[in-house]
Order: C-alpha cells, then structure tokens, then sequence
C-alpha cells in the first residue's frame, strides 16, 4: 500500500491505514465527493450505566480519544486540508457530528476556505435516552454540507429531491432512524460492530442530491462502510480509509453483498438549469415558430404577435418574451418561457416546449451545457 503512486485513483478499495497517510497518496483534484464521520471526541470520562446498573454500548474505542482540544483540532485541521487537496473545483464535503465536535468541524471548515452551503438537521426517530436526567435527550445530529471553495459549483440535483419530496422543496431538517435491526452490522459475539454506524437512509439521500453515477466519493473514516455500500448500490465509485482492520473486514464483506441498481434506475430527474440555453430569436429562425403566429397567456387575456427578429408586439409595445410579459402584468419581472403559451390540438402549451425541439434540431443535449443566449 505504501508504494501506491499518487496518480493512481484506487477507485472501489478500501485503504486500511491512518487517514492522513493514505489521504496523502490520493492525487490532487480527483474526488467529486467527501463524506465524513470523523471521531466525536466525547470526552468520556467513565461508563454509561442504565436506570438497571447495565453499561451502555457507547463510543469508548481509543481512536475516539484525544488529549486536548488543541489536539483534537490539529487532526481536525489536517484531514480537512488533505480533503481540500483531493477535492475537484467544484467538489463537495459532507462533515457530521454531534455537539461535541460539530462546531469545531465548522470553524476549520471555514478557516480553511471551504464553503458552506447548508447545514442539515437528521433528527433521530429513535434516539438514545438520556439516562441520568440531567440534560434534554440527544436526539439530533448536524450535517455541515460545503464546496471546495466560494467558486465551485456543487452538484445539487434540486429538481429530483423536490419531486421526490411529494414536489415540495427539501427542508434542512431530516427525519430518520438509528441504525438498528437487521441494518445494523454484529461482530462474532452479536455485539455492535461499531458504535456509530449510520443508516443507510441518509448516506441515499446525500448521495442522490449532491452526486451523479460514476462519480468518486471518498469516506476518511470509512469504519463498516456505509457510504461504500450506498455508493456502489446507486452507480457511484467509492474510496474508504479505515484503520481498524475487523472494521474494514466487515465492510468489505457488506459491500460484497451489494447488488447495483441498473443503468436506467439510477437516471436523475434532469435540471433546467444544466441544459442548453436556446434563446426565443433561435425558436424562430429554425421556423418551430413563424412570425406572424400568435402567443397567449394560460388564460387567453393577453395576446402577443411574434415578429421575425425574436421580439414579441403588442400594439404599440414591442420587447423580448420576459420584458414584454413583465410589462402586460405591470410587474418588474416574467419568465416569458411559461408565461407566454402557443396553441396546439386546441391547447394552450408553453413555449418552454418548443426549446427540445429546437436542442434536437440543433444537436444539443444536457450533456452539452453550450449557451447559445443568456435568457
């Protein structure tokens, strides 16, 4: 493992090695995405006892352990840094943590230049009790979601999340339970085989919002490989770093298990904002609309006639479809594209409709962002 070229992108492996060592072999600028779930550092001073006397199955493994806060934040600091290194211009990190540590994750977060784009709320269905009733039950844990840097521009599938949000746009606050049943991974004695392992649920949701199939995302705290079993179900590739062989061991034998979605499955709900601009004037030129034809609003209460330069009249008043449509509403702004609709088979649809057949006529396709016109 040592002698593993930084060029080499060991895609679908799990690195058993410390996180910073194996994080310093990966090259510049090859990861899409970074999920982490590094140690909490709860500063546990003795064992959790039930009402009953009974010890609590808690985090108390030694790679949660750090002598100081200042220790805790160099290590903090240096993974991220190495995040930052192997991140693409407009890659993303994903941090959790509970209020041990969150905060701590979010000022080195923006120390060192990334940007924070949300912060997410998972809410636990089912949390732990608080045992001694001393303080509110714990049941949350925060999400810090970021860019690389203020310039790049994440992957968001925003149209897809909404719709499967029953068309309602995705709050910040996300409702799940812990890990448990038949999710949750045993070692040899049916014990735990590790203490924080998340659902699988939230590792979907993330991934499905804030990447697309094939691409690379990286866990640096890999631990029984929930990120790489998601990953490989929904068509991504993934890198896991873990230190603790039996975790390792584990997730690699869950991740065998995994059968991947197909091709067709994994198709996201494309967003408007990635397909190729055609501008009105081009509608015109390719003859989809003739000059002279007439548009409406929804409801037929204002008619607008098409001119051959791309413009749309309306009495003495001529203009672009957004200005025009702004001015006939006396508001200060209009989307002409669903305002303005054209008639077909006795229906009124928008013209909004007419820009794929201009993209087939043109040879264009999402995968071709060409800007033909700023809209």
């Amino acid at each position: 493992m040592s002698s593993r070229s930084r060029s080499a992108l060991p895609a679908n492996r799990i690195l058993i090695g410390d996180c910073l060592g194996e994080l310093a072999k990966l090259p510049s600028a090859s990861i899409d995405l970074v999920f982490a779930d590094p140690p909490y550092n709860l500063q546990l001073a003795g064992d959790l006892l039930r009402p009953n006397n009974t010890k609590v199955d808690g985090v108390d493994q030694d790679w949660d352990r750090f002598t100081s806060f200042e220790h805790y934040d160099t290590f903090t600091r240096a993974w991220l840094a190495e995040c930052k290194r192997v991140l693409k211009p407009n890659g993303a990190i994903w941090v959790i943590g509970s209020y041990h540590n969150i905060f701590r994750l979010g000022v080195a977060l923006q120390d060192l230049g990334f940007w924070l784009q949300n912060d997410v709320i998972w809410r636990k269905v089912n949390p732990m009790p608080n045992f001694r009733g001393k303080r509110f039950t714990n049941a949350h844990e925060t999400l810090i979601w970021a860019g690389r840097d203020p310039q790049s521009r994440v992957t968001f599938n925003y149209e897809a999340v909404k719709a499967g949000n029953d068309d309602i746009q995705m709050r910040s606050d996300w409702l799940f339970p812990i890990c448990s049943g038949p999710e949750r991974l045993k070692d040899g004695a049916g014990k735990k085989a590790h203490p924080t392992q998340k659902p699988e649920a939230l590792l979907h949701r993330i991934l499905v919002a804030t990447t697309n199939p094939g691409d690379v995302v990286l866990d640096p705290f890999f631990g029984t490989g929930t990120t790489g079993a998601v990953a490989k179900r929904l068509g991504r590739r993934f890198i896991g770093i873990e230190r603790e062989k039996p975790y390792a061991a584990a997730a690699q034998e869950r991740i065998d298990r995994v059968t991947p979605l197909k091709p067709a499955d994994l198709e996201t709900l494309r967003s408007k904002r990635l397909e190729p601009r055609v501008p009105f004037g081009t509608i015109v030129e390719l003859g989809i609309l003739d000059p002279g034809a007439t548009l409406t609003d929804e409801k037929g209460k204002f008619r607008a006639e098409v001119r051959a330069d791309g413009t749309l009249a309306i009495a003495d008043r001529q203009g672009s479809i957004h200005r025009l449509g702004a001015e006939v509403q006396g508001k200060a702004a209009c989307n002409g594209w669903t305002f303005w609709h054209f008639e077909t088979d006795g229906r009124r649809k928008p013209i909004d409709a007419l820009r794929e057949e201009a993209r087939k006529q043109l040879g264009l396709s999402t995968t071709q962002p060409a800007m033909l016109a700023a809209e």
